[in-house]
């Protein structure tokens, strides 16, 4: 399927932003179930299926020349979603639903950074602002008069590192690589990655040590839990890849992201309707400041195009 209308690839994407913001909540409530890593191993492995017979619709052919890179491409990205997977998922064990959404949400001023950081690529004053303006508002949404982030609000931070990493480095591979076999490559890592973290972890794979022990059979016969595995799974995972690579064909990236900023605001609603969870005024307005930071860093000054050149090749550091 190929997207046309610059309207109807910003519905799509609009949608992938309500999809994984209404997710957290039914995230929170299947993994007081199931285990983090035994539940991020289902989802992907249901992503990474159901994306092959877009391969086949695709008929993506891959050179000789790129197996490797395509091979050690899909692991890479792979392990940075794995890490932003479980870090997430199992934050939302210790955080509220509204924290871990506004959290993720600043992966988005965090892009340029690590762009910077690795590939020398340059970015404006409004991004400096805008990644001053979401760290003031980190600090109001979770830590308050505390100088201190509680685990989950950790973990969910180095979610959105994870995710900041992805983004930048996909951005690299994508130009020269099938990007449906490398979708799937990458799915089908986090589904491995997660399995090995189950089976090497000195926790039992499918229920907490305080719950009575249960079988991955039982733990699907949970009705929570397939309804969040299939649309996480399905919607949030393989439909949002999908979207995304075949939307920014046609979007410029900073539109891209000002629609995924809209995340966070779905996850505090659906918290609030579903799980009866409030911010106060200050949570508001730390809230407000990181998307108002997620906005500058985006919609600043975009008529300077960005040099990008890879760090091993740059002569000076700016």
């Amino acid at each position: 399927m190929t997207i046309r209308s610059s309207r109807t690839a910003l519905f799509l994407l609009l949608l992938v932003s309500f999809v994984w913001g209404a997710e957290f909540v039914l995230i929170d409530m299947a993994v007081a179930i199931m285990p983090t890593h035994s539940f991020n191993t289902f989802r992907f492995l249901i992503a990474a299926l159901s994306l092959l017979p877009l391969l086949w619709i695709a008929k993506e052919q891959i050179r000789s020349s790129q197996f490797w890179k395509l091979l050690g491409a899909g692991l890479l990205l792979g392990f940075l979603l794995f890490i932003g997977f479980y870090t997430q998922t199992e934050g939302l064990r210790y955080t509220s639903v509204s924290n871990a959404g506004f959290i993720t949400g600043l992966n988005v001023p965090l892009v340029p950074v690590i762009g910077y950081l690795l590939f020398r690529k340059q970015v404006g004053k409004h991004v400096w602002l805008g990644i001053l303006a979401a760290s003031l508002g980190l600090y109001l949404l979770t830590m308050g008069g505390d100088l201190e982030l509680n685990q989950g609000d950790l973990l969910v931070l180095t979610c959105a590192f994870a995710f900041a990493a992805h983004i930048v480095l996909t951005g690299r591979f994508v130009n020269d690589l099938p990007v449906v076999t490398l979708s799937i490559i990458q799915l089908t890592a986090v589904a491995i990655y997660s399995t090995l973290a189950a089976w090497l972890s000195p926790e039992p794979a499918f229920y907490y040590p305080e719950a009575t022990p249960t079988s991955w059979l039982e733990q699907l016969n949970q009705p929570i839990v397939i309804w969040a595995l299939l649309i996480a799974g399905l919607f949030g995972t393989a439909y949002a890849y999908w979207a995304q690579s075949a939307c920014q064909t046609i979007l410029e990236p900073h539109k891209v992201a000002l629609v995924f900023a809209t995340e966070p605001v779905f996850a505090h609603v659906t918290a609030w309707i579903f799980l009866d969870e409030h911010l106060g005024p200050q949570g508001f307005v730390g809230a407000g400041l990181i998307i108002c930071g997620m906005l500058l860093s985006e919609l600043g000054d975009r008529r300077k195009k960005p040099h990008m050149e890879p760090l091993e090749h740059s002569t000076s550091v700016n």
